[in-house]
């Protein structure tokens, strides 16, 4: 029978010397990606159930006897599930309670670090909140609306700049993950890409498909204590060969990720989380399509990706998106800006690999077909795009589906686009024999906001900088008739 009553004091664990550690937000995340209940979890830990929820509640400490038996239960890494979030917190609410819209309100620094350090979930809350009224405001100053009065921090852009600056290319996740596919291969023998038996062989995970309604919401869940790796059963070939990788890469290349995640110098806890996963997507990419297997088929194919999703096992998002990345010194292809939205126009994902210029906030040119092809799923779109200063490019764009997989499930289509600048087309298969400079493109900006093209019949706003022209005699086609700059 489980000892009911709270386990005896010990000394503080590491880096919470002279102060009780509370880690209840962390300890109830942890409950919760391992799928267990609270009275799961007190049987583990030898404890009760009313004593894990006062720990979650931040109502009692943690003390290093019983942190032990959570990493030794679990077989966790004492610094992940130790790791003190409340400085991190403290700092970041300090800065953002020196916004002049905080001016009149008396905030003591010790009231911001009881914060930081009794509510995490409370602090994580406002941060968000205020970050999304910092973009909002940003939004606003670049449609010239209004003006920022502060910058918040931004995970998702944060990790886009530093992606960018490495053009979405490191060289030490790309030589693990090939010598991962080799091992898979190998491991494997006649079931060559066998991933699952890899990751039961070499790790001891086993890899089970569930029902979506016992993975309540999850499409994928790795299950610690039991060394389980569990699915969604509905989840396509490409997506489930894709979760497997990422589980290979999260057990073997954690090391390497880390390395570069310290590297990075980010300091937010969610941009260290959010880095850590895109890297970890990128090793996982790395496994399916090794870097001098991928890029030799992408000559022969002459960068069909249709082609090259057949041949790899992959969709065309997956293939599309690692295309971006084949930037290895005396073995470069065509470089790529990919970028990802919905039917509304909200970008999901962006990675510059072209040198393409795409705004921050605010809709793109609704000139550029990627915007059209949700009318026609299946089918791929190409176009040569010609920017306002004469920059020209070639446009890879379809429509892709995500979720579904059985009746009722519910479904996201979103449009993803390649472009490359309009001297590498010819290598394409899309634009083969095409003469770049003397085909008709297709005149677009990069916002309205930010675009000067004067007739344009489908511009919603008009620019910065230039005069509205009101005329009450005549009506051009051109919703704006502009001053000249």
């Amino acid at each position: 029978m489980p000892n009911t009553s709270p386990p005896k004091p010990a000394k503080p664990g590491p880096k919470h010397s002279g102060r009780p550690l509370y880690m209840g937000p962390r300890l109830k995340r942890l409950r919760r990606e391992l799928g267990l209940t609270q009275q799961a979890m007190a049987e583990d830990l030898d404890i009760s159930a009313s004593y894990v929820a006062l720990l979650e509640r931040n109502q009692r400490p943690v003390t290093a006897e019983l942190l032990l038996r959570v990493v030794r239960s679990y077989k966790l890494d004492i610094a992940d599930i130790a790791a003190d979030d409340s400085a991190d917190y403290g700092r970041r609410l300090s800065e953002v309670l020196r916004d002049p819209i905080f001016a009149d309100i008396d905030l003591p620094a010790l009231e911001v670090a009881d914060l930081a350090a009794s509510f995490p979930g409370v602090s994580e809350a406002l941060l968000r909140l205020y970050g999304a009224y910092t973009r909002e405001q940003a939004a606003l100053a670049e449609s010239g609306e209004g003006a920022p009065d502060a910058a918040g921090p931004d995970a998702v852009a944060e990790v886009r700049r530093y992606l960018a600056g490495h053009r979405n290319f490191f060289a030490t996740l790309d030589a693990r993950g090939e010598a991962i596919a080799a091992a898979i291969a190998e491991a494997s023998g006649a079931e060559a890409g066998n991933t699952a038996a890899y990751l039961a062989k070499r790790h001891g995970i086993r890899t089970r498909l569930l029902p979506a309604e016992v993975m309540m919401g999850a499409i994928r869940r790795f299950d610690r204590h039991n060394q389980q790796l569990l699915l969604d059963d509905t989840l396509s070939a490409a997506s489930r060969a894709f979760q497997m990788a990422l589980q290979v890469a999260y057990a073997e290349c954690r090391a390497d990720i880390a390395a570069l995640v310290r590297d990075a110098g980010v300091a937010a806890s969610t941009t260290q989380v959010m880095l850590r996963r895109a890297l970890a997507d990128y090793v996982a990419a790395a496994i399916l399509m090794p870097y001098d297997r991928f890029a030799k088929a992408v000559e022969e194919r002459a960068y069909d990706i249709e082609a090259l999703s057949r041949l790899f096992g992959a969709s065309f998002e997956q293939v599309a998106h690692r295309l971006t990345s084949l930037h290895k010194p005396g073995a470069e292809r065509v470089p790529f800006f990919f970028i990802r939205v919905d039917a509304a126009g909200n970008v999901s994902k962006r990675l510059d690999g072209a040198g393409f210029p795409f705004a921050a906030y605010g809709g793109g040119c609704p000139l550029w077909n990627l915007h059209d092809v949700f009318a026609t799923p299946g089918r791929t779109a190409t176009q040569w795009l010609e920017l306002p200063d004469g920059q020209r490019f070639f446009s890879i764009a379809r429509a892709v589906e995500s979720g579904g997989g059985a009746h009722g499930r519910p479904r996201v289509q979103r449009a993803v686009a390649l472009a490359c600048a309009a001297e590498h087309a010819p290598r394409l298969i899309y634009a083969a024999g095409v003469e770049p400079r003397r085909v008709e493109a297709t005149p677009i900006g990069v916002s309205c906001r930010l675009c000067h093209r004067p007739d344009c019949v489908a511009r919603a706003l008009p620019p910065i900088g230039r005069e509205i022209l009101a005329d009450d005699h005549r009506r051009a086609a051109a919703p704006f008739g502009l001053a000249e700059s």
